[in-house]
């Protein structure tokens, strides 16, 4: 029992000391069979067998004459007289994932004849080492393609029977790029027939090929613009900068409903602007915000003034925004920008998307108002308006907890009047907001308290479901067409949460446009 232990320890370790782990990968020449079941034949056999290819070459066991590097056996090439680095005496590494360090060997030459020429010259020897892409397109069984153009040569020093340590920095361009590659240790030399020992290989990287299927390389990570996202959990392959779509709603579209006659209640049937969005937070492969592509469907405007719209995400900070693309701006404009388009004199980023609704939902008739809310009049299309939000990933980088759903701020101007904002329940108003409107009329709203936008009984004036819905036809009060909306209401949203979906007795189809 003691001895299979024993046995199976050693085969362990040679496994490993072949395969490699993340760090390196190695050849010895020492077999994982036990010592007394080991000949040269059958060390270079497994190793083979583990994809490690040997050109023109043999191991040997330790001699008083002929004695190895380290261990009990060391790789003994033929002649070095061939000048021709693919067809000397030659080793070649499995498929490896290379990591960075240093490409290490151990050589020495078995005499002196031919050596101690200049490179090139008459009598020299030599050690190449060069690297092989992999490219599955080429006709070898192989799959073996070009060089590298980075390589390596060391010419053998004197005294050449004393074991020479040679090393070769893996160039940084391949580390980490998830490629494989292998490694060629080319035997050259012109001039007498001596031949070289080499020992102690050892690769920095990753063990990649697969012995069952002819040592060709596992499964790759496929990824085309190198940045550490593989191209199938990749949604922009081709775009290092880009890597992941953060979408909102996951499938369709939410809905943002506005009543805009705040601080008075008004009608209260939400249809003065009604707006379908969707928000996607395009991440890169640190998971930071590269952008931020918004698409916002104005679907109605039953109000009776040019109001505008416009969102920020609360805390978001102007110097994190570099660009915003898309925007709807039309004379005349109550509104001036910053150079990176943000809404100027804020102090969080904020984004007109458009800033005259009459301008994009044109009222037919050259009229005002009533746009989509009146079953009777002429339909008008609905308009999209994409927005791109482009973030400084470079000095700043933004978190998606940044620009989450809970930090959106979408709200109307009223009237072209900048001061005059309708925001969500306990939203915040901007920076430019009329103060003095706020807690006026049917608004109870406490800055104090951060309380805003809501009546004393909790109503808002701004309402956002996670969905696409119908909104009330003109002066239809909102809770004629959504039964339980007012008992959410008056919950302070902490009952009937669903009250919006299309379940029985839910809604009034009759009062819905």
């Amino acid at each position: 029992m003691k001895i299979i232990n024993k046995i199976t320890a050693t085969l362990l370790l040679a496994t490993s000391a072949i395969f490699g782990n993340a760090q390196s990968i190695t050849l010895d020449c020492e077999s994982a069979a036990p010592f007394f079941q080991r000949t040269p034949t059958n060390n270079i056999a497994f190793d083979r067998a583990n994809c490690w290819a040997l050109g023109a070459f043999s191991y040997i066991r330790t001699t008083v004459s002929l004695p190895s590097i380290t261990g009990t056996f060391s790789a003994r090439g033929n002649s070095m007289s061939n000048e021709n680095a693919n067809s000397s005496a030659w080793i070649k590494s499995p498929w490896i994932k290379m990591a960075s360090g240093n490409i290490t060997l151990n050589i020495r030459m078995e005499g002196t004849s031919g050596t101690g020429g200049a490179l090139g010259s008459g009598s020299y020897k030599a050690i190449r080492i060069r690297l092989v892409t992999y490219d599955p397109n080429v006709i070898s069984s192989s799959k073996e393609g070009s060089f590298l153009a980075d390589s390596f040569t060391y010419l053998i020093q004197s005294p050449y029977t004393n074991v020479q340590n040679i090393s070769y920095a893996v160039p940084a361009s391949i580390v980490g790029n998830n490629n494989v590659y292998k490694v060629m240790i080319s035997f050259i030399g012109a001039g007498g027939n001596n031949r070289a020992i080499a020992d102690d290989i050892v690769i920095p990287g990753t063990y990649w090929s697969n012995p069952s299927n002819n040592c060709l390389p596992q499964a790759l990570i496929v990824d085309a613009d190198n940045d550490g996202v593989q191209d199938s959990d990749d949604a922009y392959p081709n775009d290092a900068a880009r890597a992941y779509n953060n979408v909102f709603p996951s499938s369709g579209y939410s809905t943002l409903m506005f009543e805009d006659l705040w601080p008075s209640l008004g009608d209260y049937d939400f249809n003065d602007f009604v707006v379908d969005y969707k928000l996607n937070r395009v991440t890169n492969a640190a998971n930071k915000v590269v952008e931020i592509k918004a698409e916002f469907v104005s679907r109605a405007a039953g109000a009776s003034r040019p109001n505008g719209f416009a969102f920020s995400f609360d805390g978001l900070a102007n110097s994190k925004i570099t660009g915003v693309t898309g925007n709807k701006i039309f004379t005349p404009n109550p509104h001036t920008f910053n150079a990176n388009g943000t809404e100027a004199g804020q102090t969080d980023a904020h984004f007109v998307v458009v800033s005259n609704i009459f301008k994009v939902l044109i009222p037919q008739g050259g009229g005002s108002g009533g746009v989509n809310t009146n079953p009777t009049a002429v339909r008008v299309p609905n308009d999209t308006t994409r927005m791109t939000i482009a973030f400084n990933t470079t000095t700043n980088t933004t978190n998606l907890s940044e620009v989450t759903l809970a930090k959106f701020n979408p709200y109307l101007i009223v009237n072209q009047t900048r001061g005059t904002e309708i925001h969500l329940a306990d939203k915040a108003p901007s920076s430019l907001v009329n103060s003095a409107l706020l807690g006026t009329a049917d608004d109870n709203s406490n800055a104090g308290s951060n309380r805003f936008y809501k009546t004393k009984n909790n109503l808002p004036w701004a309402i956002n479901v996670t969905s696409s819905i119908p909104y009330m036809k003109e002066t239809i009060d909102f809770t004629k067409g959504y039964n339980n909306f007012i008992d959410w209401s008056l919950s302070n949203g902490t009952t009937n949460t669903d009250w919006y979906l299309n379940l029985s007795n839910f809604r009034d189809n009759n009062n819905l446009y």
